[in-house]
């Protein structure tokens, strides 16, 4: 989920809102039809267009079933949901992402689809990606697009240093990416540049590749915290490049990912680790001449393995007109749609058809290497663990941009995720 700050978005939100509230849960209207509220969390303005159009297509298609458009805003969508759950005023179709839903699936928000999904949908999307939206053996969003994190390079730096270039195939260890990172600094710049404003994702779905698993499941279904080696190898490698190495900008730990871009055009940075979207800002931002490429992400002895929290489609266990509301979804998300979606939001497609479209397999601004990448994408360690939000944004957090900056060792930063972690968790499985 883009942790981007949209606050224009945010306002359009509550004014939407406020707006249609008087027809929440898809009412039907004098005439009878049936009018569905979907709201999309689409923000680019080529991914709005895409969006708004669709939605045109369907209602010119389907006159007994409207659907209305409803603009969301990721910075709020989680608190804004759950006050339109508890005031019974929820939309019918809920665009989030799935490390978002936990909570909701289990406090009986949101439909389970499994009764509802056509066959041709269930089987169009992997197994892992379903996985994604799973809880407690339900089915409670529809995971449609991904972002693998790649390395984002400055190619006439990379170039000159004369290090290894990096496949898909023959991705770089994390032992010889901090090595790289090293002799890609020099006077005036850095190797990389980690933009962890938000580091709980990032540290936990880059992790997978090392082994990382953080979260471990016992047979009583409760969930503890328990950090081994392979949880500590990306988190250690951050730590000493910034800390041993000083081949990582300090001063980037705090910035969220389009704030690292212009040190980067500017060759302050030879590379910066970023979510697959980014390159659509990098597309419209970047001065004339300026050369990057994409590159995979480290890989540890999991290979390139990482998590992701692909964005989904849900519906309301509110709402009168399920039936109604999956039709749409599953239009939303033929393998044609579910490729404009993607190109619109810069992303991967989960669907198996939408993902071989050639459209997606170019060389032509790391559109390839992207798409190499989506068969070793994982469900995010953290998907199906309640009281997630509150470990991340109480516990992980800080403590995470403490150990980064230096200001804890290793041990303070166990204790904290691991001790402090597990009282949070165990309030939400008592």
């Amino acid at each position: 989920m883009r942790a981007l700050v949209r606050t224009a978005a945010a306002a359009a939100t509550a004014l939407a809102l406020l707006l249609t509230g008087c027809g929440a849960n898809g009412d039907g209207e004098a005439d009878g039809r049936i009018t569905l509220r979907f709201q999309s969390l689409a923000w680019q303005k080529e991914s709005v267009d895409i969006n708004r159009q669709l939605v045109k297509e369907w209602n010119a298609a389907h006159p007994d079933i409207r659907v209305e458009y409803v603009q969301g805003s990721w910075d709020s969508v989680h608190d804004q949901l759950l006050t339109s759950f508890e005031g019974g005023e929820a939309p019918d179709i809920i665009h989030d992402a799935s490390d978002d839903l936990a909570d909701f699936a289990y406090g009986g928000y949101l439909a389970d689809l499994r009764p509802l999904l056509p066959k041709g949908l269930t089987d169009g999307i992997p197994r892992d990606s379903w996985e994604t939206a799973t809880f407690d053996g339900g089915v409670y969003g529809v995971p449609f697009l991904q972002e693998p994190r790649v390395l984002i390079a400055n190619t006439k730096i990379l170039k000159a240093s004369g290090v290894r270039i990096p496949t898909p195939e023959k991705p770089w260890s994390w032992t010889e990416f901090r090595q790289v990172t090293k002799e890609l600094t020099g006077e005036g710049r850095y190797g990389v540049a980690w933009p962890l404003k938000e580091p709980v994702s990032v540290t936990l779905n880059l992790g997978l590749s090392a082994g990382g698993e953080l979260f471990h499941r016992g047979a009583d279904g409760k969930v503890t915290i328990a950090m081994g080696e392979g949880d500590q190898v990306v988190p250690g490698t951050i730590h000493d490049q910034v800390n041993t190495d000083h081949s990582a900008a300090r001063t980037a730990l705090g910035m969220g990912g389009g704030d690292t871009l212009p040190g980067f055009f500017g060759g302050k940075y030879a590379m910066v680790p970023l979510g697959f979207s980014y390159r659509q800002q990098i597309v419209e931002q970047a001065p004339k001449g300026f050369e990057w490429t994409v590159l995979p992400a480290p890989a540890g002895r999991e290979g390139p393995a990482q998590g992701v929290s692909p964005q989904t489609l849900s519906v309301a266990e509110d709402s009168p007109h399920k039936k109604e509301a999956v039709r749409f979804i599953d239009f939303l998300l033929r393998p044609a749609n579910m490729v404009r979606l993607a190109k619109g939001d810069w992303m991967l497609p989960t669907g198996t058809e939408a993902l071989a479209d050639p459209s997606l397999h170019t060389a032509d601004r790391g559109w390839s290497t992207g798409a190499a990448l989506a068969a070793s994408l994982r469900s995010a360690p953290a998907q199906s663990v309640r009281g997630y939000p509150e470990w991340k944004d109480k516990v992980a957090t800080p403590a995470l941009q403490e150990y980064y900056s230096g200001a804890i060792d290793a041990a303070e930063l166990k204790k904290r995720l691991v001790t402090d972690g597990n009282r949070v968790l165990a309030r939400y499985q008592r």
